[in-house]
């Protein structure tokens, strides 16, 4: 197993906490060959961490350093990447911090989505799943930004969806190379996020189909 020790502070109180557990005990029902199974949430001298399965193999950060992936290996991992998020939708679960640091490859070339521990369930409302918090127990926003959708940024709702929109730059980056919104600048990341459309693939790299 592997343990995931949370950053200080990012559960307020007990409540907080006591909330979390539930949360990461339903998450532990996730079966799915391409989701990292978290198996427990607990705290050891104000110590609060998470025990999940261990994953071998390399992050799709540490892929994607020496430049884009042919496009047949683009291929296979999304389809993994996409039928890891449908299982973990289909039972309500949003991710809301994918990138290419919480996708691990493993040596078998299986991808796990990492992380699911910080996740939260979709709370049903009619017909639809949506879950109404798109920051922490802090307060501050969830997610990391270069992949954060609009919404996410807005401090708005939040659903599967949001899950897509990070899927979508994972995918521009492995295959391009690069990210899809590329400045470093919060503010300026920000505004490129919800005002501009990336650089279409095909313009950096002609052999993107």
């Amino acid at each position: 197993v592997a343990f995931k020790v949370l950053a200080p502070g990012l559960l307020a109180d007990d409540r907080a906490r006591r909330r979390f557990r539930q949360e990461a005990l339903a998450l532990s029902t996730l079966n799915h060959p391409n989701i990292q199974t978290v198996y427990d949430f607990d705290t050891h001298d104000e110590i609060d961490f998470l025990v999940t399965e261990y994953v071998d193999g390399v992050t799709l950060r540490d892929r994607v350093a020496a430049g884009a992936l042919p496009e047949k290996d683009v291929l296979t991992l999304g389809a993994q990447l996409a039928d890891g998020l449908a299982a973990a939708h289909a039972q309500g679960i949003v991710h809301r911090d994918l990138k290419p640091d919480n996708l691990r490859v493993t040596p078998e070339g299986r991808l796990k989505i990492l992380d699911f521990g910080l996740a939260h369930r979709l709370q049903a409302t009619g017909n639809h799943s949506v879950t109404t918090r798109s920051r922490s127990e802090t307060g501050a926003l969830a997610g990391t930004l270069p992949y954060m959708a609009p919404e996410q940024l807005l401090g708005e709702t939040v659903d599967a969806r949001t899950d897509l929109f990070a899927a979508g730059c994972v995918l521009y980056e492995l295959s391009t190379g690069r990210r899809s919104f590329a400045d470093h600048l919060a503010p300026k990341l920000t505004d490129a996020i919800l005002h501009q459309d990336p650089v279409a693939p095909r313009a950096l790299d002609v052999h993107v189909s």
